[in-house]
């Protein structure tokens, strides 16, 4: 059907589409439809955890050791075996270690953006921004965000669950970073966002209460009467623009009504014992909201790790001073907290088979120790790791290799266009499927190919 998202167009049965004829699909070919069926048979995932590492977490220190590199190169930090035979990880990540039989590693990522603003927009979006300036803004020539694209071809099956939520931050580095939203696709796609503490005991939603004194069925009232007042201009506008913000009025609407959603954001209906193990942090906080959201019906949560990029004492992983005590003091025994905990939690509630995690970064940092105060990383794009769990992946395998420096590819090159695409494919959707630009161009979804490699 003209419009409809490859989600919606892997409904139709083979037979319902030669019954119907080709010709009363408009522009859509068969060929595309019938590949996009084949995808999501394909593929096992239907929820999308994507948790930024905004700053760039250090490759070398984390999951990518060196330990016969020279000393300015290694670091200072040793290796512990994992559950994978084999494989080792920081000594700071034993609990990591403990679930790595879960997780699928791309050792050899890479670009060429090393500021953070066009950096973090590429690993959100999958495309190369048009210049590797700190200064870059976002517009609606810039692409949308992963999980926008997720919310278009894979949208919740209850109108009343958001498709997509991001929290709890809005990343900036001087100005806001782009990336994080639907741009040309649309209002209706962009992130429900959240940019409350988790984490914070009066932690409640505004936006999905009402006042005490107008009942749910007042302001339905009110907007119907609104909407009679505005019928004419309404039929007269035929823009995807105002057709996006109907939509996500329409959704808003559905959303205060139901007590699923808000359910869903309520986590003093955990036990304790469980927000203790996930950490009483926002980040650890945030990332139980992201597991209560996809039990709920939510495809694609963007969970930020920080607002700031970063430094040794506060924000991201922007480790440029006194990288090995900002990471053995702070970031890691927070993501060690975090994360395996997320990822117990999944298994142990069926959820991880069908819900991709990916964790990564806008790079990694740079072999050579020495940066600023001699004790810290600067930016390192060339070659970096990012990892996935969950979602039909082969859980401890590995995907490309790192020079014996941990500078550049040696093995299995691969592009954020390529992590791009592979996530699509995981989640059923077509990378090749197009989508049309700010000014109505054909673009494809991604411009990489999927490593399906990793997946059983």
């Amino acid at each position: 059907m003209p419009g409809c998202s490859d989600f919606e167009q892997t409904r139709w049965s083979r037979r319902k589409l030669l019954t119907a004829g080709v010709g009363g699909f408009g522009a859509l070919a068969l060929p595309q439809i019938l590949r996009a069926d084949e995808v999501a048979r394909k593929t096992k995932a239907k929820h999308l955890i994507f948790l930024h590492q905004f700053g760039g977490p250090s490759h070398i220190d984390t999951f990518d050791l060196k330990p016969n590199a020279p000393d300015n190169v290694r670091g200072e930090f040793k290796g512990i075996p994992t559950s994978v035979p084999g494989i080792q990880v920081c000594e700071h990540l034993p609990r990591w270690a403990k679930v790595m039989h879960h997780w699928a590693q791309f050792r050899a990522v890479y670009h060429r953006m090393s500021n953070h603003n066009p950096a973090t927009y590429y690993s959100l979006t999958g495309r190369a921004p048009p210049l590797d300036d700190i200064r870059l803004r976002d517009t609606l020539d810039l692409q949308p965000t992963y999980c926008s694209v997720v919310a278009k071809f894979r949208p919740s099956d209850d109108p009343a669950i958001p498709s997509f939520v991001s929290f709890p931050h809005l990343l900036r580095d001087g100005s806001v970073t782009p990336g994080q939203h639907a741009s040309y696709l649309g209002k209706a796609f962009d992130p429900f966002f959240v940019q409350s503490d988790p984490n914070s005991p009066n932690f409640t939603l505004p936006e999905l209460s009402l006042p005490a004194d107008v009942p749910l069925e007042r302001l339905q009232q009110r907007r119907k009467l609104l909407e009679a007042f505005d019928r004419h201009a309404r039929l007269a506008e035929t823009s995807e623009a105002a057709r996006g913000v109907e939509r996500f009025s329409e959704r808003a609407m559905a959303m205060l009504a139901s007590t699923k959603v808000r359910d869903a954001f309520d986590l003093s209906k955990e036990k304790p014992q469980l927000r203790d193990q996930y950490g009483r942090t926002t980040f650890g906080q945030s990332c139980l909201l992201a597991r209560r959201l996809i039990e709920a019906g939510v495809r694609a949560t963007t969970v930020y790790f920080s607002d700031s990029i970063g430094g040794p004492k506060n924000g991201g992983w922007d480790t440029h001073n006194d990288n090995f005590n900002a990471l053995k003091d702070r970031l890691l025994p927070i993501t060690d907290h975090v994360v395996p905990t997320l990822i117990e939690d999944l298994h142990s509630r069926g959820l991880l088979a069908e819900t991709l995690v990916v964790w990564m970064g806008e790079f990694g940092r740079a072999p050579k120790i020495g940066d600023r105060d001699a004790k810290g990383r600067t930016h390192w794009p060339h070659c970096y790791t990012v990892m996935m769990a969950g979602g039909g992946l082969k859980g401890g395998a590995i995907w490309g290799a790192s020079d014996r420096r941990g500078a550049y590819p040696a093995e299995n090159a691969t592009k954020l266009e390529d992590i791009a695409a592979t996530m699509f494919w995981a989640l059923g959707i077509d990378p090749a499927s197009e989508v049309r630009d700010a000014v109505g161009r054909p673009v494809p979804l991604a411009y990489g190919k999927p490593v399906t490699q990793v997946f059983g």
